[in-house]
């Protein structure tokens, strides 16, 4: 389904961009895609409890025990690993791995933000081609930013603007944080 959705969001010259130009409905759309994307993964998450061994979550299975939650046994509790981006356990995984990473090359030096502004030429020339506005088009501007965060990246890591980098670490809406 994201690969469907994926296809559908590149701008093609030989093909009818009826979507693409439709404004408020692209939104609803990206939004329509993300949902039914997202409650995918949710639905094999329910039904492979099994196979991605959640009888294993020995603290997860005692709180079940506990007097105080056993009347509140209305339903069938899903458990999500870490790995399901958004989730609690994933954002407290990120957290750990940083506080390991800290522990060992010592605190970050330099902690970096980028954002994005509409204004950038290189958006305004692909949204001005389309007769729309940067607010019409999240996709033209998610990959402008996309790529101007790789290019700031490689910038940073080959230029020893900041002297030698021993660590680096993303956390996706957080800031990148470097070790000097």
């Amino acid at each position: 389904m994201r690969e469907y959705f994926c296809f559908k969001m590149q701008s093609r010259e030989n093909e009818a961009q009826t979507i693409l130009h439709s404004r408020r409905l692209f939104k609803q759309w990206i939004v329509d895609g993300y949902t039914m994307i997202e409650s995918q993964k949710l639905n094999y998450l329910r039904q492979h409890q099994q196979e991605l061994r959640v009888d294993k979550y020995m603290s997860l299975n005692a709180c079940n025990n506990d007097p105080k939650t056993r009347d509140n046994e209305k339903g069938k509790r899903i458990i999500l690993p870490s790995s399901f981006v958004g989730s609690r356990r994933y954002v407290e995984q990120l957290y750990f791995d940083s506080m390991t990473i800290c522990g060992h090359i010592g605190f970050p030096n330099l902690f970096l933000t980028l954002t994005c502004n509409p204004a950038w030429p290189k958006i305004q020339r692909k949204v001005r081609k389309c007769n729309l506005r940067p607010d019409d088009c999240p996709d033209v501007v998610s990959r402008i930013f996309k790529m101007k965060l790789n290019h700031l990246m490689n910038d940073l890591k080959s230029g020893h603007a900041f002297g030698p980098i021993v660590g680096c670490k993303w956390l996706p809406p957080l800031p990148i944080k470097f070790y000097t």
